[in-house]
């Protein structure tokens, strides 16, 4: 009966010393998983929407007509040219004068 008691007294020392060692648990943790997941999908929801939104207000934008000027004048001072290039007096990228 000694071992038999012994041996009980070692188990509940055991599960105390066990017990004591692991953190408390905290009891309003199991209920903020309702409350992520409801966020997330509200979130998630709100994402879209603005998606949408933007989408359709880009395609507004864009299917607008935008005004178109004149051509401003040639000014002289923007193509100063001290020395010719090698492969002519223009530009290679720029359009030739017309003459009339």
């Amino acid at each position: 009966m000694a071992m038999v008691r012994s041996g009980l007294l070692q188990t509940a020392l055991r599960r105390v010393s066990s017990a004591s060692s692991a953190p408390p648990k905290r009891g309003f943790a199991s209920s903020a998983h309702h409350d992520d997941a409801y966020e997330t999908a509200k979130w998630e929801k709100i994402t879209y929407l603005g998606i949408a939104t933007c989408t359709v207000l880009a395609f507004y934008n864009l299917s607008k007509g935008h005004p178109h000027y004149e051509e401003p004048p040639r000014y002289e001072y923007l193509h100063i040219r001290n020395k010719e290039f090698p492969w002519g007096p223009d530009g290679l990228f720029e359009k030739k004068p017309e003459h009339h």
